[in-house]
């Protein structure tokens, strides 16, 4: 029998606006397994996060056991001014604060994630892809997410991707649900 209370964070508190005046996004790069720790503390201090999670199944004997993981260990992303990013160094949490350069391509990939995640996408950790085909689902529940594909006999094999950290997760999909967005050549293999 378990001793200890599962720790449930919420995945994000606060939006995806982009940053103004003082306030800047950061990727908090945290101390090993203490992104949940992070998370929880910017909430109690009403800071903006995003900690995106999914659940992994572990089987012990006779019982399974569901835990909720970070879809990117050690990151958890936020929008701080300079006074809510002293509150986050005390915590002795996080080890480094990256700024982001580029906001809303961050945003933009983070909100395909949150958007998979709220309607129950079984996210996978997948390979970051430096190149690939850009698609977007037309179809189904994930209709609207637009992500990378490794190659066309591959599309269904959707890998949202977080660029910044050359991180991916994967979602599979029927490939009739997926169209074509980014440019590409065909190549005649007879």
């Amino acid at each position: 029998m378990a001793t200890h209370k599962p720790v449930i964070v919420h995945d994000l508190n606060g939006d995806f606006s982009i940053s103004e005046g003082d306030d800047r996004w950061y990727v908090i790069h945290t101390k090993p397994r203490c992104e949940k720790k992070l998370a929880d503390y910017a909430r109690l201090k009403d800071i903006v996060y995003y900690l995106p999670q999914f659940n992994s199944v572990h089987s012990y004997q006779y019982r399974k056991v569901v835990f909720t993981k970070p879809m990117f260990p050690g990151y958890v992303f936020s929008r701080l001014n300079p006074t809510q990013r002293d509150i986050l160094k005390i915590t002795g949490y996080a080890a480094n604060f990256i700024k982001v350069q580029h906001e809303r391509e961050l945003l933009d990939e983070l909100s395909f994630i949150y958007n998979g995640s709220k309607k129950n996408a079984d996210f996978e950790n997948a390979l970051w892809l430096s190149s690939g085909l850009e698609v977007e689902i037309i179809k189904g529940p994930l209709k609207g997410l637009r992500g990378v594909v490794e190659d066309h006999t591959k599309i269904g094999e959707v890998r949202l991707q977080v660029n910044m950290l050359h991180q991916a997760v994967m979602v599979k999909v029927n490939p009739s649900d997926v169209k074509i967005v980014g440019e590409y050549v065909v190549v005649d293999t007879m």
